[in-house]
């Protein structure tokens, strides 16, 4: 996350800056007081909005114009330019915005508006449900229940969490946080006031043991009963245990919850070597993490390469490279067959020393609970365009959501935050009878020491990778293709690239 600057930059606004600066489509910076406002040209109307992202203060100026709203160059959150509405996660806060009035050809910035309240979406199908219960503490869960006050709905919302903390910023737990570079005040979504005073009523440490769509009531592993008028299924994903000698034993760490974050990070404090067990995203985000607080980290994963199966061989090989020279050393293709105390065998005879043991061996969407339900399981919890389950009235979103994307033309289940955060907010809205299709590109960034590697799209498989830049020079697009078609495109340090790209596929499959 980025740092405020010290002090306002750019031209004070107040004073008026001549309209022939600002071409149409144009950004241009400036301040207002000490506040720092993005101006912006859409044919002859001229926006001025909050300069950063509300997610982790990316620079909007660097983002990309589309229509009436700005995108972050970042993790792609998008704002509408006339509100400063939110309209994308990541982002869940809107930004800022202000008057603006032209004259003798120039523009001035005036007052600063109130926040702005969500804009009407469209019809809705029948009456608002008096009672949504959400199954899940996760991003989806929260960015519905978010999203239903949002949208100004007035009846119940019961969030029901196998956590025992309230939502928050799972990414951050691989990253900066766990780094030792972040707070853990920047690690919740929302302070714990927010579920009161919005009238959410989170419950902590629950277990929801059943679901009877029938009778329309969630049964909880207590004994107790809740009905719904409408569900939302967003129980997430679970960490694969591993299934060796020791794997149970108190050396061994996962990373999912905070709980599991504030553990890795106490034991941290006296460890000198780490074992990651998987070259995952999270395997290695956890790998320069730990090198970050100066600990000596051995990675073994069965790969050849490092995230060679989403990525490719060649950003495979450059993900290597580079947390090799950042000190982590690798125990590719091989693999634990047993952790006894301070040490982990592996399959090929070596013996690693560890005071601190972390799996990243990949996660398997919570889906048990729909199949207890009878709901339709292909891969995933299977949902039409609009969320909803094979079951009225009962919708799924997040990692174990199954969906038809029209970008891809197949069905696909991702596991990914921002998805996760959308999915959410489009069942929130079909929860209310908006009849709004899910058609977001999948989208996911992931973080190296310095380097971040940005992805939107989707690509299981592929006959063609066309590489544009130069990756070893951290410079670089990377376009997945299959029959000619492009399905993804990762990036490194080419925001707009990415942006673009994703507003092409939205484009394309309109």
């Amino acid at each position: 996350m980025a740092e405020d600057q010290a002090g306002p930059s750019g031209p004070d606004l107040t004073h008026g800056v001549g309209l022939a600066e600002l071409a149409d489509g144009g950004k241009l910076v400036g301040h207002v007081g000490d506040e720092q406002v993005l101006l912006a040209r859409r044919g002859m109307r001229v926006f001025a909005v909050g300069a950063n992202c509300t997610h982790y203060n990316g620079p909007l100026v660097d983002g990309l114009i589309v229509d009436g709203t700005v995108r972050c160059p970042w993790h792609h959150a998008c704002f509408d330019l006339q509100t400063g509405e939110a309209l994308h996660a990541p982002a869940l806060s809107p930004i800022a915005t202000w008057a603006v009035e032209q004259r003798d050809g120039k523009i001035f910035v005036g007052a600063k508006r109130a926040e702005p309240r969500a804009k009407p979406r469209g019809k809705t199908e029948g009456g608002p449900p008096d009672r949504i219960v959400i199954a899940g503490g996760g991003g989806a869960g929260f960015a519905a229940a978010e999203m239903l006050r949002r949208e100004r709905y007035e009846g119940e919302i019961v969030m029901l969490s196998r956590d025992d903390a309230p939502p928050v910023d799972r990414p951050n737990l691989s990253k900066d946080y766990l780094a030792g570079n972040a707070p853990e005040d920047w690690v919740p979504l929302r302070p714990d006031s927010f579920y009161s005073e919005n009238g959410i009523d989170l419950r902590l440490s629950v277990t929801v043991a059943g679901v009877d769509p029938r009778s329309r009531e969630v049964a909880l592993a207590d004994g107790n009963r809740l009905r719904y008028d409408r569900l939302l299924l967003a129980t997430g994903a679970a960490p694969v245990q591993l299934s060796i000698p020791g794997a149970d034993s108190q050396q061994v760490c996962l990373l999912r919850s905070l709980a599991d974050c504030r553990v890795i990070i106490e034991r941290a404090k006296t460890a000198r070597r780490a074992v990651v067990l998987g070259a995952s995203f999270i395997g290695l985000e956890v790998a320069a993490a730990l090198r970050a607080r100066g600990i000596e980290v051995h990675v073994a994963a069965p790969d050849k390469r490092p995230l060679e199966r989403v990525l490719g061989p060649e950003l495979g090989e450059f993900v290597r490279a580079l947390h090799e020279e950042h000190g982590v050393v690798f125990h590719l293709e091989d693999s634990a067959v047993s952790i006894d105390g301070k040490q982990v065998k592996l399959k090929g005879g070596s013996v690693l020393d560890a005071d601190l043991v972390v799996a990243g061996v990949g996660v398997r969407p919570r889906i048990e609970l729909a199949e207890r339900a009878g709901l339709a399981i292909d891969r995933g919890v299977v949902v039409d365009a609009y969320l909803e389950t094979s079951a009225p009235g009962v919708f799924a979103a997040g990692d174990i959501a199954r969906w038809p994307d029209p970008h891809s033309g197949e069905a696909i289940r991702v596991e990914h935050w921002v998805v996760a955060e959308r999915q959410g907010q489009v069942a929130a809205l079909n929860m209310l009878g908006r009849r709004e299709k899910f058609a977001a590109v999948p989208f996911f960034w992931s973080q190296h020491y310095d380097v971040p590697i940005n992805y939107v799209g989707h690509a299981e498989k592929w006959d063609e990778l066309s590489i544009e830049g130069d990756i070893a020079g951290k410079d670089c697009l990377v376009r997945f293709k299959r029959e000619g078609r492009t399905l993804a495109i990762a990036s490194i340090f080419r925001d707009v690239e990415n942006l673009q790209a994703e507003v092409e596929m939205e484009l394309r499959s309109a």
